[in-house]
């Protein structure tokens, strides 16, 4: 029998340190539990407290950078997850959905794209466990100003 790498070993391969988790920017909380199931509020593209971009895809912010934004989305999740789970990602049993959303341009048809950047690293850290439903979305705008934002839910071990 074979030892699966556990979420926050893979964190530890891929050399990827997780940021505190960012504080809500209004009148909200980070994340909910229920039983199981911990849903964590639409995360912005914040790093070191700076805002990566603003503007709309891909007039204002390419699409690359825009990727570069919806993954910085996920890892700012993956902190309010881990907090949230007792301070380890091994707590963390799967990735159930994601919900992003992209700042567009009009005629702009390439959200999945840009979701695909915080849904390939779900899965880098998480293996099967990190596939999950997802909705990528077009908006005209964003909180901040921001050209992503993106919501998660993830099922824990009980509690």
């Amino acid at each position: 029998m074979t030892n699966s790498p556990t979420p926050e070993s893979r964190l530890a391969q891929l050399e990827i340190t997780l940021p505190a988790p960012p504080s809500p920017v209004a009148a909200y909380i980070p994340a909910r539990r229920v039983g199981n199931l911990l849903f964590v509020s639409g995360q912005i593209p914040v790093r070191d407290g700076t805002v990566l971009a603003k503007g709309t895809v891909p007039g204002e912010v390419s699409i690359e950078l825009a990727r570069d934004c919806a993954r910085q989305c996920a890892l700012n999740a993956l902190a309010i997850a881990r907090a949230a789970a007792g301070g380890s990602l091994n707590n963390v049993t799967q990735v159930i959905r994601v919900g992003c959303f992209v700042a567009s341009d009009p005629g702009f048809g390439g959200q999945p794209g840009i979701a695909n950047a915080a849904s390939e690293l779900l899965v880098e850290i998480f293996g099967e466990s990190g596939r999950h439903a997802r909705a990528a979305v077009g908006s005209v705008n964003l909180p901040l100003n921001v050209p992503v934002e993106i919501e998660f839910l993830f099922e824990l071990t009980q509690a």
